[in-house]
């Protein structure tokens, strides 16, 4: 076999410390026989059986290449070696004690706060009822919420602003992963008076497209899904009105500006007292998935996936 230049076969680099150094756990069992000076009350205080323990102590002395301990009946009693290790041993402890203490406020730090971007269906109809559903669990947790189209959300989540997002639309944006938790239908709505309330036959998908409606702006999940599902007719006409959230768009159909696509989550209270009416459109219905997002390769922790959890749930 060749020797290395440093004289250690084939050259390779040494063994890392986790196989130089005893685990923390036989440490921890080292100390307590040094304090209480018997392994037997070591083994206990550690929760392991005496015969463990001993073989655990002899297995780092093999490790280490040193003597620990003297056996004898009256107990254990620390080597001259093994007194200098004890010592050294305390520090690693006592190391990674500060360590395990500094990842937990790390950690109790993350969970105290929740940013949350939400698609503005989503966050007007089904975030609040999730928010609170939070609170009663996680009553510390500070949450913050922006709202905005799919687009909008992606983007939040792409630049590390937010924990977890919400979008509306045909897919998962790109750079997301994603889940579904719910899907939605999509209405054609006009105020009671417009013309559309007397037809007898439904709007064709070739109709809608020509008709000028009133719509949400370039980037939101409606208009995705309606760019979609109108390609082959010819596309979308020039918008009547292009506004940037549900509820304007809402406001405007009911005030009698024109045909509106919307979210049938939105229009639950305008369809049942009239002020708006269902259009039925030929066709399959207009569907869309409702998408948890967060940025790929990593997954929602803390509030973000308790908040998950509760969009699956209800």
């Amino acid at each position: 076999m060749r020797e290395g230049g440093d004289g250690r076969a084939g050259g390779g680099h040494p063994p890392g410390l986790a196989h130089r150094v005893p685990d923390l756990g036989a440490l921890e069992l080292l100390l307590a026989v040094a304090r209480l000076g018997s392994l037997g009350r070591a083994a206990r205080e550690t929760g392991v059986s005496q015969p463990a323990a001993s073989g655990r102590i002899r297995s780092m002395e093999r490790q280490l290449g040193i003597t620990l301990l003297e056996r004898s009946p009256r107990g254990s009693r620390l080597t001259a070696s093994g007194t200098l290790v004890t010592d050294w041993a305390r520090r690693i402890v006592e190391s990674a004690e500060a360590f395990e203490a500094g990842v937990g406020a790390l950690r109790d730090r993350r969970d105290s706060r929740l940013s949350v971007a939400a698609s503005m269906t989503i966050a007007e109809y089904l975030l609040p009822g999730w928010l609170i559903a939070l609170r009663t669990q996680l009553p510390d947790t500070a949450v913050s919420l922006r709202a905005g189209n799919s687009a909008a959300v992606a983007r939040v989540l792409l630049d590390g602003e937010a924990d977890v997002g919400f979008v509306e639309g045909l897919g998962v944006p790109a750079g997301l992963d994603g889940t579904v938790i719910a899907h939605d239908r999509l209405l054609v709505v006009v105020a009671s008076g417009h013309p559309w309330t007397r037809r007898r036959e439904p709007v064709g998908l070739a109709e809608l497209a020509a008709t000028r409606l009133v719509l949400r702006e370039p980037g939101s999940g409606t208009r995705q899904v309606l760019d979609s599902a109108l390609a082959g007719h010819g596309g979308l006409a020039p918008p009547l009105l292009e506004l940037a959230s549900t509820t304007a768009v809402k406001a405007a159909a009911v005030s009698g500006a024109g045909p509106a696509v919307l979210s049938e989550l939105a229009v639950g209270e305008e369809l049942s007292g009239r002020r708006l009416v269902e259009v039925p459109v030929e066709g399959p219905a207009l569907s869309r998935a409702l998408r948890a997002v967060w940025p790929r390769g990593s997954r929602p922790t803390g509030p973000a996936r308790q908040l998950l959890s509760l969009t699956r749930s209800r």
